[in-house]
């Protein structure tokens, strides 16, 4: 499970070095093996163990593909999904597309959402966790009446 929220740097090549508390579960599960590919709703990327990617990915192409927005979601997020090892320190290496898409610069943060992690640029991450926290729209309504039931 990939939870909390991690600050971490880019390198100059735009790699970043994952957490170690997190390194020899992926290492176990899935060999270093994840899965980078685009956020279609937020300027973020998306990161997947390959084995937790590889459920989503059938999932996706299950769907019927002759339905424009099927193809949509197919393109985005299969077109823009890349397999990537984890070196041998650990470090991740973002491809430029990738990080073009989601505005990284030096400092990002891991934001985890129990079997992925969101990638986001520090100002984009800060800037919309402020929305999100002070929204007061129908939308923020529905989330506290579902953390209502949850008990939390």
């Amino acid at each position: 499970m990939f939870r909390g929220l991690s600050a971490v740097n880019l390198d100059a090549k735009g790699r970043f070095a994952v957490p170690s508390r997190y390194r020899e579960a992926i290492q176990n599960q899935c060999n270093g093996i994840v899965v980078l590919t685009i956020d279609i709703n937020s300027p973020c990327l998306l990161m997947y163990t390959i084995t937790g990617w590889e459920v989503i990915e059938n999932r996706i192409q299950e769907l019927p593909s002759l339905e424009p927005s099927v193809r949509r979601l197919q393109r985005l997020l299969i077109g823009h999904a890349t397999e990537i090892e984890i070196d041998g320190n650990g470090r991740i290496l973002i491809p430029g597309v990738l990080r073009n898409y989601a505005h990284f610069q030096k400092n990002i943060n891991l934001v985890g959402q129990g079997n992925k992690f969101e990638i986001w640029s520090e100002e984009l991450w800060a800037e919309y966790r402020q929305k999100w926290i002070s929204d007061s729209s129908n939308e923020n309504q529905e989330v506290n009446e579902v953390l209502g039931r949850l008990s939390i």
